[in-house]
């Protein structure tokens, strides 16, 4: 039995041809003839012999040499070799040949385009005719029992992959000299390719997700503030690509299908302030903590400390949230060792000593001399919770007591190592 997708091409290509050959002036017999022809010419036994016959004419190709240069597949040796890269699935997080499912490429004689997206057609089990042809499975040999010399049909269609003996490249496409340690002429020259199918999925994607009418829907909602459940995205800076000029089909099968046009991501890089991290001037509790950074943090403390009872689940979360506080301390210490290593220039002598030997990165060496300093930043960093903590909440916070402050005290000295 005949796959429903082999019918369904063939179906279609009748209806095409009919629909060019057979007029409206035309007689009765005239168009009776035409669908004899029709029949005949895609009848399997004719039309399998005549299509194996051009398959040489086109090369699968995953990384089309066209694609780098319109002319680079004729050289003085000849045709530059069709690539095909056997990549499999791997999750390793790249974007690479392989790890996204994309349609075979092919480059050659255009005319022979028909015969190209019949090798390619999709069988039911999920593989292609082509590999069902290489597999010789029962599909295939079924199919081309219907030619009166199955073999060379057979071989004909696999001439579409056929490689050569050696691979041969061109001038015109870019060249690395990659060293190789192992090889005896000390590298290798490689042709640089762009895979077809990753540029055109690429471009499909993103005419999906930025071009869809779906999402010029959303998007005229937005312009005119109405509601709109899903949203949509945005992609800026996008730029596209023309291969081929007005001749598409003279690069590859894909670059033919998506007339030539292909999307490039922006890729500069971004532009960063150097002057991101601020740096204290006159103490680095007031100047580099933000209340902002604490504000959730001190909320979520009130609404323990305020609790009218104190059990062990209530004091577990009293400390967990001084430890949150330690941890937004811990990075602001460190972005601003950073800062000062990023510029020696600035160093404020306004800065009290303990401060002077906490942070600057030259200091690092004789915070081993002692720890005075490091029970001074302790102390501060205990008042500056207690600050923080009364500017967060106003009218609303509470008077902490000695238990309070000693518990934020002694949570604070008990990972006092992580802030030498």
């Amino acid at each position: 039995m005949i796959d429903p997708m082999i019918t369904a091409f063939f179906a279609e290509r009748k209806k095409g041809w009919l629909t060019d050959k057979i007029k409206e002036s035309m007689s009765e017999a005239e168009m009776a003839a035409a669908h004899q022809e029709c029949e005949k010419l895609f009848d399997l036994k004719n039309w399998l012999p005549n299509a194996a016959n051009r398959a040489g004419q086109i090369s699968i190709s995953t990384h089309p040499v066209t694609l780098s240069h319109p002319s680079a597949r004729t050289n003085k040796n000849g045709h530059a070799s069709a690539v095909v890269a056997q990549a499999s699935f791997t999750p390793d997080g790249f974007l690479r040949s392989g790890n996204v499912a994309v349609a075979p490429d092919a480059l050659g004689n255009a005319a022979a385009l028909d015969v190209y997206k019949f090798l390619t057609l999709v069988m039911q089990d999920g593989e292609t005719l082509l590999q069902h042809l290489q597999n010789e499975s029962a599909l295939a040999t079924h199919l081309l029992s219907f030619a009166e010399q199955p073999s060379e049909v057979k071989h004909g269609f696999l001439q579409m992959i056929a490689k050569t003996e050696e691979s041969v490249t061109s001038s015109k496409i870019k060249q690395v000299y990659f060293p190789v340690e192992y090889e005896a002429s000390g590298y290798h020259l490689l042709s640089v390719l762009s895979p077809s199918g990753l540029v055109f999925e690429l471009r499909k994607r993103l005419d999906d997700l930025c071009f869809s009418e779906e999402t010029k829907t959303r998007r005229e909602l937005r312009r005119n503030n109405e509601f709109c459940a899903g949203g949509y995205q945005e992609i800026y800076g996008l730029t596209t690509i023309g291969y081929g000029g007005e001749y598409p089909q003279n690069i590859s099968v894909l670059t033919h299908q998506n007339r030539g046009k292909a999307h490039l991501l922006l890729s500069i890089p971004p532009s960063l302030d150097a002057e991101y991290t601020r740096l204290p001037r006159r103490d680095f509790f007031n100047d580099v903590l933000n209340i902002k950074a604490l504000e959730e943090i001190i909320k979520a403390f009130h609404k323990l400390a305020s609790a009218d009872h104190n059990n062990l689940n209530i004091r577990r979360g009293l400390d967990y949230r001084i430890e949150q506080y330690l941890d937004v301390l811990i990075q602001m210490m460190w972005q601003t060792r950073r800062g000062f290593i990023e510029r020696p220039y600035n160093r404020p002598e306004q800065l009290p000593a303990y401060q002077k030997r906490w942070l600057f990165p030259e200091n690092e060496a004789a915070r081993d001399d002692s720890q005075d300093w490091l029970d001074e930043v302790v102390t501060h960093a205990a008042r500056h919770f207690s600050a923080s903590y009364k500017k967060a909440l106003g009218k609303s916070a509470l008077t902490l007591g000695d238990d309070l402050m000693a518990r934020v005290t002694d949570v604070l000295e008990k990972n006092s190592e992580v802030l030498a």
